[in-house]
């Protein structure tokens, strides 16, 4: 019992702030809905999807297992992050006893109570964004990268994605 009081507090507290701060104490920005921290060289993982046919929503980006990429969609065109074509990735981590639920969904931000857009993380606020994990030369320094990984290049100041085999990096 004690540990769904807990759980349910610190939901609340997500809802009532809708700014999350992951691996630091507070955030550096007002502009920021979700920013993780940036001493420690880890990622976030974007989810493995086998089919990506229902997924309509601007913006999504997604690992898709069919042909080992990390891609983001807009205007319903998938486009490809990952460069190298020879990306790798264990299904098993997904096997068929974590059977994902269709309507499963975090959101993060003002309207992320009633927000119906579909994803598995969804950032409501229309005035701030997320920041993404920030590594200096994550291609050195994070030591086991897991396939989907993404962070931000604070050396080249740039977008790496992991896909399982190389790290490709992407500068405006």
């Amino acid at each position: 019992m004690k540990n769904i009081i807990v759980t349910i507090m610190i939901f609340s507290a997500i809802v009532i702030k809708s700014q999350v701060a992951i691996g630091k104490d507070i955030l550096t920005n007002n502009s920021v809905s979700l920013e993780f921290s940036d001493t420690e060289n880890r990622g976030m993982i974007l989810p493995y999807v086998e089919d990506k046919s229902g997924i309509v929503e601007d913006g999504t980006v997604i690992y898709d297992m069919t042909d080992k990429k990390v891609k983001y969609l807009k205007d319903g065109n998938w486009f490809d992050l990952s460069v190298d074509a020879n990306g790798q990735a264990d299904a098993i981590i997904q096997g068929p006893d974590k059977i994902e639920k269709t309507t499963a969904k975090t959101a993060i931000g003002v309207n992320g109570a009633t927000d119906t857009t579909q994803g598995i993380l969804v950032l409501t606020d229309t005035n701030k964004a997320m920041i993404l994990p920030k590594v200096a030369s994550p291609h050195l320094n994070i030591i086991n990268p897991s396939t989907g990984m993404m962070v931000y290049d604070t050396t080249k100041k740039q977008l790496a994605v992991y896909n399982g085999t190389v790290w490709s990096f992407w500068k405006p």
